[in-house]
């Protein structure tokens, strides 16, 4: 027999025998749809840390510019969703935003909305957490020299090219730890999909625990996944801290 048999037959037993019940190792139904939901988690963490970071970067920028109206579009949109609570905004996109969009009908001629809950999952997490991530690298730039901005300028760098190849990697080096904890903040807050119905791994979860009354195994197991989640997230960073790490700014 394969290890993986003999591991499913183990647990089966654990469960006949203790009660004990990881139907997740030994159901094949469980197994998959836990699976399914762990790689939409890991989906919306990724789009939405990628999103957040860009936000970040872009909305950093648009506090430099010269132009009043940019700045104040910037400051109302850190405001807004720094000052709201997650799940509320998360509503507003779902059931307020999506009401306004135009629907589609599917092969079965039944309408269905325009974007579905994943896609505003994403948007809703990518929002909130850009708008720290905006300040945080705004922290960043602010750290930096004037002279260091002069010195390029004077070298013939535009606005721009200042920015990505001079400002931006230097703050960089100085806000990363405090883009390492809003980023682990905002990994466990994709739980918060669940609320639009979205199957991530709370969902599917819950839909497990409901169907086997297993609950203190299922939370024992979303506690493991997300410390392991976490954790690699922190590793990650600590290390990217540490391969831009050099003497001087940020040290």
């Amino acid at each position: 027999m394969t290890l993986g048999h003999d591991l499913t037959a183990w647990f089966s037993h654990l469960n006949e025998t203790t009660g004990v019940n990881f139907t997740i190792v030994y159901d094949s139904y469980d197994r998959a749809r836990f699976l399914n939901g762990l790689w939409l988690t890991l989906m919306i963490s990724g789009v939405t840390i990628a999103g957040s970071v860009l936000v970040g970067i872009v909305g950093a920028w648009g506090q430099m510019s010269r132009l009043r109206w940019v700045r104040g579009i910037v400051a109302c949109y850190v405001e807004f969703f720094r000052n709201t609570p997650p799940l509320v905004q998360m509503y507003f996109f779902y059931f307020g935003l999506s009401a306004l969009l135009p629907g589609t009908r599917n092969s079965l001629g039944f309408e269905k909305p325009l974007i579905n809950g994943f896609t505003w999952a994403c948007l809703s997490l990518i929002c909130f957490a850009g708008s720290f991530n905006v300040e945080i690298f705004r922290s960043g730039i602010e750290a930096i020299p004037s002279a260091t901005t002069e010195a390029a300028e004077s070298l013939g760098f535009t606005r721009l090219q200042t920015y990505v190849h001079v400002i931006l990697p230097l703050a960089l080096r100085v806000c990363l730890p405090a883009l390492t904890n809003n980023l682990v903040n905002l990994v466990k807050t994709t739980t918060l999909a669940y609320a639009i119905a979205v199957p991530e791994l709370l969902y599917v979860s819950n839909q497990i625990w409901s169907d086997n009354e297993n609950v203190p195994e299922m939370m024992l197991v979303l506690f493991v996944i997300y410390i392991a989640l976490v954790g690699i997230l922190v590793f990650a960073m600590h290390a990217w801290e540490r391969a831009l790490r050099r003497p001087g700014l940020g040290t």
